[in-house]
């Protein structure tokens, strides 16, 4: 293939899913961004997760948060259970992998809380564990995915969901990310 060609195919893919992305996700975003303020100025922690390139995004999350985005202020409470290599190791060892983040969850998350869950097929089962007894304990649950009515959209509170190829869909995901992390920081600079 003509690289040049290739080149605008992957441009065009990407402001098709923008334009998705404007059409279907400001309300959810809006709904997100109030969720993570609200656990946020109750005391609360964000806790993120995700497999691959979702780690990744889960822990770039947690970063900007923890750190900053644009703005001087505070450090909000940010948990990444994607960074803990020996906890990672351990509890894959001991009960499996499909454990790894529910285990953190159980020790960590309280009601109140936010998991903010990163699976772009929503069928992650370590994700999907994380949820369900995120669901039980009463922490509130913000999924990142890029399959509509996967089963990890049935148990979030809020949804951001753009449908595509993987790469594209994490691209966009991170655009999300960004505009959540500059409104939660807007509000508490």
């Amino acid at each position: 293939m003509d690289p040049e060609k290739q080149i605008r195919e992957e441009i065009g893919r990407h402001k098709k899913l923008l334009s998705v992305f404007e059409a279907e996700c400001l309300e959810p975003i809006r709904q997100a961004a109030e969720m993570l303020i609200g656990c946020l100025e109750a005391g609360g922690c964000i806790y993120t997760c995700g497999n691959g390139g979702s780690a990744a995004d889960a822990q770039h999350v947690a970063g900007e948060l923890v750190g900053r985005f644009r703005r001087e202020r505070k450090g909000l409470p940010a948990t990444a259970l994607t960074a803990d290599v020996s906890i990672l190791t351990s509890v894959s060892n001991d009960y499996g992998f499909e454990k790894i983040f529910s285990r953190q969850v159980e020790a960590l998350a309280k009601k109140g809380d936010v998991l903010w869950a990163f699976s772009t097929s929503g069928t992650s089962k370590n994700v999907l564990e994380a949820a369900l007894l995120a669901k039980e304990i009463g922490t509130r649950i913000l999924c990142f995915t890029g399959t509509k009515k996967s089963p990890l959209e049935e148990l979030a509170d809020v949804t951001i969901c753009i449908e595509g190829p993987t790469s594209t869909v994490q691209e966009i995901h991170q655009l999300a990310y960004h505009i959540l992390c500059d409104l939660v920081e807007a509000h508490f600079a």
